[in-house]
């Protein structure tokens, strides 16, 4: 995966090169990475370099020793005992890795089989009516494009992408894709309730009440976002997603069974291998802001990979598509004199509007909003 030097990238580019030029080309498609898959291309536009020191972090650990924590929820509500157990491991996993996967989670593998199946038949469906979809207005109620963040970041990421704001105000129906539009709506209302749970242990972690982020609205909004990663003929040139972490309170993501999702941990880059019927959970900015650093909002990445497609769905538990000025800072139970506030209080819109302006730049964002 690592690209030996500078040079070897170089040699490729010529000094007239335009990127704007390349960008605009490739977002008027309207066709995505995806298009540039099915026109046969054999080596990556320059777009979608990343440069050598993108990749100097290549974990050479025994992945034996370091895994991201799997937390079975069987049994949780049966016998308090097993439920302290749960919240103890989800403690220990969000103070020290910011992820961990669940299983025994109530949610159906066929539903989970049935959601990425549909995300496979939206990709996979006529040009155009997908055509129809493409758009840069983050507003609208479902957003597909390539690249959120295509025009202001450091490289393009190989993938394409669409979402869905399923609540608090889900879009009407016949707005959603005919071809997933009844496994978006069923798998959202799975994901809803399992949200509930996480941010009720979440709370009993902080010892606080289990309603509290609840309360406060951590499971008011969810976005779907679903992501299609192509195979790529120059994966070690590019990324299926850049460093970054998450702009939300919780992430619960679904991925398949080719993998290529890494987590930064301790300076190095551990997998987070696709684990049948399973979730992966990680803490987002919001929480981590919120719970005054106590839990770890962590950067991950996404390889690209000769092997593809590669499907995820990503549920962010945020509101940051709507317009509200209420404040949230570090919680004021969890304060001390030997614990002062490390955040300024801010809105979600204005975290949200920072994030999208900065793109996946590979800064961590919080540091903007630090004390």
């Amino acid at each position: 995966m690592v690209v030996s030097s500078i040079d070897e990238v170089s040699v490729t580019l010529k000094p007239d090169y335009d990127r704007e030029r390349e960008l605009k080309a490739f977002d008027d498609t309207k066709l995505g990475v995806k298009g540039l898959v099915d026109a046969g291309v054999a080596e990556i536009p320059r777009m979608f370099y990343h440069l050598p020191d993108e990749f100097d972090k290549i974990s050479d650990l025994d992945y034996t020793k370091f895994s991201i924590p799997v937390i079975d929820l069987e049994d949780n509500y049966k016998d308090p005992t097993i439920h302290k157990c749960i919240v103890d491991r989800v403690r220990e996993a969000t103070e020290t890795w910011g992820f961990f996967q669940v299983v025994n989670h109530g949610i159906p593998v066929n539903v989970l089989e049935e959601m990425q199946n549909g995300i496979h038949r939206f990709y996979e469906q006529d040009n155009a009516v997908k055509k129809e979809l493409y758009t840069r207005d983050r507003m609208r109620p479902v957003v597909y494009n390539s690249n959120f963040d295509l025009y202001s970041s450091p490289a393009a990421n190989w993938r394409d992408t669409f979402l869905c704001y399923m609540a608090p105000n889900p879009p009407n129906p016949e707005d959603l894709p005919l071809v997933c539009r009844e496994i978006l709506q069923e798998y959202s209302k799975h994901v809803m309730k399992l949200g509930i749970f996480l941010f009720e242990s979440l709370s009993e972690a902080l010892g606080l009440n289990p309603d509290y982020l609840k309360d406060m609205g951590c499971t008011e909004g969810i976005i779907a976002v679903c992501h299609y990663y192509p195979a790529c003929p120059e994966p070690e040139l590019t990324l299926g997603t850049s460093k970054h972490s998450d702009n939300d309170f919780l992430t619960v993501l679904l991925q398949d069974h080719i993998g290529g999702l890494q987590v930064l941990y301790k300076n190095k880059w551990i997998d987070v291998p696709p684990v049948p019927g399973a979730l992966v959970v990680n803490i987002g900015d919001f929480l981590q802001l919120i719970s005054n650093d106590r839990f770890r909002s962590v950067e991950h990445r996404v390889l690209a990979n000769h092997v593809g497609p590669r499907v995820s769905i990503a549920n962010f538990f945020s509101t940051g598509h709507l317009p509200t000025s209420k404040l949230y800072g570090p919680i004021k139970e969890l304060l001390s004199e030997d614990n002062p506030p490390k955040y300024r209080e801010t809105t979600i819109a204005e975290y949200s509007a920072y994030f999208h302006a900065k793109g996946l730049d590979g800064t961590n964002r919080l540091q903007h909003f630090s004390i």
